[in-house]
């Protein structure tokens, strides 16, 4: 038996260490969180993605008392963006989250669920989507997806 490893790498930076494009992005992404319908969890997530012709698409995670009917900021960012403009690939997303204290100070990363959307984004569009996590502390940035879910369920 053998051990192997897997690893990653990301950036990390200040938002305002970003260019001007990525900067608005999570700016979006951050007031998406006021569309939130969150009344029971109480955490708000926004998504914001850019679009390959520049458009700029926005999410934000909705709860329903018959859990889990809900649907996170990321997938309904992605969804309204595939029904509006199926020809786009998505070039990168923000997501920024806050609870009822304001914005969180660490980035939080999408789950398991919407991980497996966006790696089909790109594969879809044979491009990678660049993913903007941000925290008041900072910001991660990650390259592709595949990063976030290295043994991603792909059709044969």
């Amino acid at each position: 038996m053998e051990n192997r490893k897997i690893e990653i790498s990301y950036k990390y930076c200040r938002k305002e260490e970003l260019d001007a494009v990525y900067q608005e992005l999570i700016d979006k992404a951050i007031a998406a969180t006021q569309n939130s319908y969150a009344d029971y969890s109480h955490f708000y997530v926004g998504a914001a993605l850019l679009l390959d012709n520049g458009d700029v698409v926005i999410g934000a995670n909705q709860e329903n008392v018959a859990f889990p009917s809900g649907l996170c900021a990321e997938r309904t960012a992605i969804f309204a963006a595939q029904a509006q403009q199926p020809m786009q690939a998505i070039k990168a997303i923000a997501i920024a989250a806050r609870n009822d204290k304001g914005m969180l100070e660490s980035p939080i990363t999408p789950c398991g669920a919407c991980r497996q959307v966006m790696l089909e984004i790109e594969e879809r569009y044979h491009s990678d989507m660049e993913v903007y996590l941000y925290g008041t502390d900072g910001v991660y940035i990650v390259n592709s997806v595949k990063d976030l879910l290295p043994f991603a369920f792909v059709s044969l």
